[in-house]
């Protein structure tokens, strides 16, 4: 009998300590009243988790739109949870962390995770880096937003098995993952489909997906999704992907963010891929409206002006060559560390 959002299991501990639901709840109600802000998001979550509803409310992080509002069945997130344990081979006892705001998906399912699979979870303030980690703990597992992984490299080697995921891992990312000894993978997946439902071992370029998951494409190539576990509705991305087989697809990029310079159809993502060894600062491909291309495409940069490498463009096509180049001193990022392209453009007048 599968578990549900009513059980938890016996084993599980946050912070080291050990919780019956009564004691969870005062432990969430102190966090929700009194705690930080990274623990007050902690405990309302787990007294909506404890409450009588069998849905939970939240919204999406608004990286590629405006954020909206969804509603997630609580049973769907413990199928979840425990197709993440499948996948990943994550057993009681094992320890975790959570350094992701709990607000959000990605934090909330480290959570339930830890609820239904018995982990031991520690937790840290969701930050850019983990430089408030101690040296002298490791563990099991831990899921990752790209920044956090950039910005601790010198951390990672205290986690046996790492998730990265809520946006993609940039080409130099990938290089500098593909040095360490341990297991790291990139996820992919949405609010809508409560976390990932696909991984890839860093250094592939070919997603697989979690058990019972069917995939296929649209008329725009975007990938299609029957997840039967989280929604009895097929799930249509913005995703442009190839399908290299029934259960694994490569992805190319967003089919919102093309970008259809003089009738030639771009793929940022691209571009960025072609261009990241040649760069150490975080930057950005994609198009602004232009009179006689229709849109043209830009490269922006964080960080002060610098003279760019001779190579940097060697290998793009002509069309994929920016017209224009900016410098933006820091990029405007969401609360999940994404950068916001939208108003970043804004800081210079794009």
């Amino acid at each position: 009998m599968l578990p549900t959002f009513h059980n938890f299991h016996n084993s599980f501990k946050i912070n080291g300590a050990h919780f019956d639901q009564e004691s969870l709840f005062d432990l969430a109600y102190s966090y929700a009243k009194e705690g930080s802000d990274y623990e007050k998001e902690i405990g309302i979550f787990i007294l909506d988790w404890l409450d009588a509803s069998d849905t939970i409310q939240l919204s999406t992080s608004g990286t590629t739109g405006n954020p909206k509002t969804i509603i997630l069945s609580k049973q769907a997130m413990v199928h979840s949870a425990l197709a993440t344990a499948d996948y990943f081979k994550l057993q009681p006892g094992n320890s975790a962390l959570l350094c992701l705001p709990a607000r959000y998906i990605a934090g909330k399912m480290m959570l339930v995770r830890t609820f239904i699979i018995g982990l031991e979870l520690d937790i840290l303030p969701s930050s850019s880096n983990l430089e408030a980690l101690s040296s002298e703990k490791t563990f099991d597992f831990v899921a990752l937003v790209p920044l956090q992984a950039q910005n601790s490299i010198d951390k990672l080697f205290q986690f046996k098995k790492i998730i990265i995921g809520g946006a993609s891992v940039s080409s130099e990312l990938s290089l500098k993952l593909q040095n360490l000894n341990n297991e790291i993978y990139e996820t992919y997946g949405m609010t809508e489909t409560i976390s990932h439902i696909a991984a890839k071992r860093i250094g592939s370029e070919t997603f697989t997906v979690l058990p019972n998951i069917s995939i296929a494409l649209d008329d725009r190539d975007c990938l299609v999704l029957k997840v039967p576990f989280i929604s009895v509705n097929t799930i249509i991305t913005n995703d442009v992907v190839e399908i290299i087989s029934p259960t694994t697809f490569k992805w190319i990029g967003r089919y919102d963010t093309i970008i259809n310079s003089g009738g030639i159809k771009l793929v940022p993502e691209q571009i960025e891929a072609k261009i990241a060894k040649h760069l150490t600062v975080s930057f950005f491909i994609t198009g602004i409206p232009d009179a006689l291309l229709g849109q043209k495409v830009i490269l922006v940069l964080e960080g002060s002006e610098f003279e760019l490498p001779k190579s940097l463009f060697e290998k793009l096509d002509k069309y994929e060559i920016p017209k224009d180049v900016f410098f933006v001193t820091q990029f405007e990022r969401t609360s999940t560390a994404k950068i916001n392209i939208k108003k970043t453009l804004l800081l210079i007048g794009l």
